[in-house]
Parts: C-alpha cells; structure tokens; sequence
C-alpha cells in the first residue's frame, strides 16, 4: 500500500509541478498589449491577466521557482519511500542502489518530458492560457 500512496503522491506532484512551470512560462511570454486592449473592453478576467502580465517576473519565479521546487523535494520524499518499501528485504547493497537509481531517474524522466511538452504549449498559446487563469481567479478575486 505503501508504494500505491506515494506512486499517487508522486503523479499529483507532478501535475502541479507541470501545470505551475507552465504557467510561470505562459505568463513570461504573454503579450501586455493584448491584455491592456482586452482590460480596456472590459473582458472577463483581463484586469486579473494585466495584472499578472505587468508582475510577470515574480509570477513566474513564483510558479516556475517555488512552486517547482517544493513539488520536486515532495516528488524526492515519495521516491525514497517507494526505494525504502521495494528494498525492504533485500540486503544486496547494489540492488538497492540500482532500484534507487532507477526510481530517481524515472521520476526525473517524466517530469522532464512532461514539463517540455507543457512549455511548447505555453509559449504557443500563452495569452489563451493567462485569459483561462484570469477567468478562474476572477471568480476568487475581483480587481
């Protein structure tokens, strides 16, 4: 059961890294102008993505740096649970550092290609992106 929880754990660690690195990428790479013409005919959401564009730094250090980071450390934490419960009962010191090795590298590989994947996407469509997250925040927040 172990390996279950933290294999879900790792999964939803993951998407949140994605979803956050992609946002902090889309956000970058927004256009202003639009945004500024879109808050201008007071479109759903695009005061809330102006203002995201003009902190556009710390937002993306925010998504893309912290977010990434924590996510990354919780993604280790869980790794290392499933090496402690899949080498339990084994005493070679080689299998153990081969399925460490092995787990760490899976982990990587996923987030790494997962996260490329996302990128591309968000410098592509990054002011559909930022309008979508606008929208969902001015639900939360009103400026």
């Amino acid at each position: 059961m172990g390996v279950l929880i933290a294999t879900i754990g790792i999964i939803i660690f993951i998407f949140i890294a994605v979803v956050f690195d992609m946002l902090g990428i889309a956000v970058a790479s927004a256009d202003i102008e639009m945004f500024r013409i879109w808050s201008q005919e007071s479109k759903v959401g695009a005061d809330i993505g102006l203002k995201l564009c003009e902190n556009s730094e710390k937002v993306c250090s925010f998504c893309a740096d912290v977010v990434g980071d924590i996510c990354s450390t919780l993604c280790g934490a869980g790794g290392a649970c499933i090496v402690v419960a899949l080498t339990n009962d084994i005493t070679n010191a080689s299998i153990i550092m081969l399925i460490s090795i092995l787990t760490s590298a899976f982990i990587a590989g996923i987030t790494i290609f997962f996260k490329a994947i996302m990128k591309e996407r968000a410098l592509k469509n990054s002011n559909k992106i930022i309008l979508r997250l606008s929208k969902f925040l001015n639900n939360f927040f009103k400026i």
